[in-house]
């Protein structure tokens, strides 16, 4: 089984139903057969400054950040319950807000794009 879980830091209008549904299709899609799980932030921009420069050593505000577990903990240890975590993903809620008004996009349809986009890193799978 999937599992996601989906955290906000503010009361951001974000349908966590939907993030949780679509990125489940999308894994099993990509082939995830395994018990998993993966969390999801929506985040202020504070709070993803704090995670570029810590992680990232940059200063840049993005709209998305996906780590994996070794990313977050150091050396990865196998969990004794078999499950695979496949990592966090952190979304910037008011650039994707700021991204979805400009591109005329529905705001959970953005949110959705940045999760997706993130998951392919989470995967392994990155652009150029």
């Amino acid at each position: 089984m999937i599992k996601v879980n989906v955290s906000k830091q503010s009361n951001y209008p974000v349908s966590s139903a939907l993030l949780k549904n679509k990125l489940k299709v999308f894994l099993t899609k990509k082939g995830i057969v395994s018990d998993c799980e993966v969390g999801i932030a929506i985040v202020g921009e504070a709070k993803m400054l704090e995670l570029a420069k810590k992680y990232l050593n940059d200063s840049s505000l993005h709209n998305v950040l996906s780590f994996t577990e070794n990313e977050l903990k150091g050396n990865f240890v196998y969990p004794p319950d078999g499950k695979i975590y496949l990592g966090e993903i952190v979304v910037c809620y008011p650039q994707a807000l700021e991204e979805a008004k400009k591109e005329g996009k529905l705001l959970d349809g953005k949110v959705y794009e940045l999760v997706e986009h993130a998951a392919f890193h989470l995967l392994g799978i990155h652009h150029e």
